[in-house]
């Protein structure tokens, strides 16, 4: 799916509020993550119950909240589990550099992110402006 200019926008290279929403046997979780758009996908490192969760049932949704609530974009798509390291590492530092100054608390002593690189290929979209 080509995802829309006006979504890209929106949610492309900013550190903006982002909500991962997953479901396993019909029970909804939903979580904050710190995210990577680029180019229909969207990037994030995760652990815990939300990759347990993934992991069994890899159709997720994020919803993405603009600056003062001005804008609110939803999408939704397929989830996979990357271990390929250089990409790992690439995705690592755009997307740390994002919203932090200094990530060294996101990784182990060895600079490797903690967590997996999860990779939603994004399969439709929804934008509501307020």
């Amino acid at each position: 799916m080509s995802v829309p200019d006006e979504v890209v926008d929106r949610v492309a290279g900013q550190p903006s509020s982002a909500f991962l929403a997953t479901t396993v046997d019909d029970r909804p979780h939903v979580a904050p993550v710190w995210y990577l758009y680029d180019d229909g996908h969207v990037f994030f490192f995760t652990q815990g119950r939300k990759l347990a969760n993934i992991r069994r049932n890899p159709r997720v949704a994020l919803a993405i909240e603009g600056p003062d609530s001005a804008w609110l974009a939803v999408l939704r798509g397929t989830a996979t589990v990357r271990e390929d390291e250089p990409l790992r590492l690439t995705v690592a530092d755009q997307l740390f550099g994002q919203y932090l100054d200094d990530d060294e608390a996101y990784r182990d002593a060895d600079g490797d992110p903690q967590g997996a690189l999860v990779d939603v290929e994004v399969g439709s979209t929804t934008l509501r402006e307020s």
